[in-house]
């Protein structure tokens, strides 16, 4: 036992000196754990900045110069004034998101008890920005309009008040989400490639006929590239948590990040394993990445971090339980963003550690099987 211990560690430590010779897969890691989570938060906004706007004032009121003011940056630009003849112009140009449209004695009517109606042109061709920014405008104008008949003796009552309190994200900052989300996603895709592409490059440059003919068990070269692998992933995601997450994005880490690197320590059984059996189907790695492709993406958008398990199909709910990056998500929202212990994620843990077992199984069969081919 302590010889295959030996021979583990010795044939890991080769793997990390081989790893750093390897300057385009340094550079991947670097970029994944750096690059690629910054850009990530502060590249992707999800919240509305600096949307165009523009008002179309036929009232000329003391109301219509509120909802003027009240559009305000960082939200929006300062809303341009036009005519009504000069919308369809302007939208079609793309110089305006949005267009205000105030009909005549809209102030006069509203203090009558009457109800009415305001048009809000949107560009839809902008998706996000305009639903983000439909929600703006129906609430800046609902709150001025409230605000104003309130002032004017006439408040507006409504049968419910409804108090919003946020919980762990009381700006509702995208940042927060989209960084740590973009660090677990490449995890996911690290993982995969370090130990696939370590593998496909033996069989590559011929140095696995050497560890054939050394006294070496196939299980003994697959356990050395997964805990050499494994290892450089959870360097880069410690210092990513800490360097880039937590310093130059100022994201909140509420959970214990020693909790959350253990249960980085458990998926990555389960996704090297992954990296090892993809290897062992592809014979160079055009290949590897053709099956990487199909196996990473289906992963990383069914998993929970794009669209929530519970909002997809009850059968595609079921396989996705199976999926060991399911439950990696899970706990990884639980203890960076809700500060969760291990009483609450253990049993997404033990899930995750009996995914790893399975695909450990079925990858140490697949790569005996190769190594016996090559051997043959």
């Amino acid at each position: 036992m302590l010889t295959r211990l030996l021979n583990i560690y010795r044939l890991g430590v080769k793997e990390l000196y081989s790893l750093r010779h390897d300057q385009v897969m340094v550079a991947l890691i670097v970029w994944a754990f750096s690059f690629s989570v910054y850009t990530a938060a502060e590249g992707i906004s999800h919240e509305l900045r600096n949307a165009s706007i523009a008002i179309v004032d036929q009232d000329h009121s003391q109301l219509s110069m509120r909802f003027r003011t009240a559009l305000l940056p960082p939200q929006f630009k300062p809303p341009a004034i036009i005519d009504f003849d000069e919308i369809d112009a302007a939208m079609n140009s793309d110089r305006y998101t949005f267009v205000l449209v105030i009909p005549a004695n809209f102030e006069s009517d509203l203090l009558a008890g009457h109800r009415p109606q305001l048009q809000l042109n949107i560009d839809a061709t902008a998706m996000m920005q305009a639903g983000i920014g439909e929600t703006y405008v129906s609430s800046i104008v609902a709150q001025e309009v409230s605000d104003f008949l309130g002032e004017a003796g006439n408040p507006q009552r409504t049968p419910v008040e409804l108090h919003t309190r946020i919980a762990f994200n009381p700006n509702l900052e995208s940042s927060w989400f989209t960084s740590v989300m973009e660090l677990i996603n490449n995890i996911t895709m690290l993982s995969v490639v370090l130990t696939g592409a370590a593998l496909i490059r033996e069989r590559e440059h011929g140095t696995i006929e050497h560890l054939l003919v050394m006294p070496l068990t196939s299980f003994e070269i697959m356990m050395a590239k997964i805990w050499a692998n494994a290892l450089v992933i959870v360097f880069a995601t410690a210092i990513s948590l800490w360097l880039v997450v937590e310093r130059l994005l100022a994201v909140p880490i509420e959970g214990s990040i020693p909790l959350y690197l253990v249960g980085v320590a458990l998926y990555l059984f389960s996704s090297t394993a992954i990296g090892i059996f993809l290897a062992t189907l592809a014979r160079s790695m055009p290949q590897f990445g053709l099956l990487f492709i199909l196996v990473i993406l289906p992963m990383n958008l069914l998993s929970g971090g794009e669209t929530p398990v519970e909002s997809q199909p009850e059968a595609l709910q079921q396989i996705m339980q199976l999926v060991p990056s399911t439950h990696f998500v899970r706990f990884s929202q639980a203890i960076l963003y809700r500060g969760a212990g291990l009483d609450a994620v253990w049993p997404d843990f033990a899930a995750t550690a009996a995914a790893g077992v399975v695909l450990l199984i079925a990858a140490g069969l697949r790569f005996r099987r190769s190594i016996a081919a090559l051997q043959g």
